[in-house]
């Protein structure tokens, strides 16, 4: 997955938004909590930092072109980077962006939530 295409398919989930920062770093939120992170990749390699859940975490963090997030795995959170793509596919990858956004966004307050129509399950 290219960094163009990262940035396409982060913007077509629900109620996110896009920042440059962190040198650089294409960064999407959710909720205005970050979900994605798009750089940080060494020698000009693409890299993809998300949010999982514990099991996928504990799947990842030793799986080859995956390992624990610089800076936010240090600290204790459970992020994981994509560095190489030579092991993945774009849709495992497309896996697990759509899991952080929703692990982000149900970490939302509930009203938050309502108001940007996330996690909202209605009965007939």
């Amino acid at each position: 997955m290219t960094y163009e295409e990262f940035n396409e398919f982060c913007c077509n989930l629900p109620a996110t938004t896009y920042v440059m920062q962190w040198g650089g770093s294409h960064v999407w939120k959710v909720g205005g909590k970050v979900f994605a992170i798009g750089g940080w990749g060494e020698a000009n390699q693409p890299a993809f930092t998300f949010k999982t859940s514990d099991r996928n975490y504990y799947f990842l963090q030793d799986k080859p072109g995956f390992k624990p997030a610089p800076y936010l795995a240090s600290r204790g959170m459970k992020w994981i980077q994509q560095f190489d793509k030579a092991n993945t596919t774009n849709e495992e990858l497309i896996y697990y962006l759509t899991e952080s956004h929703r692990i982000v966004s149900l970490g939302l307050s509930k009203k938050l939530q309502k108001e940007l129509n996330l996690n909202q399950t209605y009965c007939r």
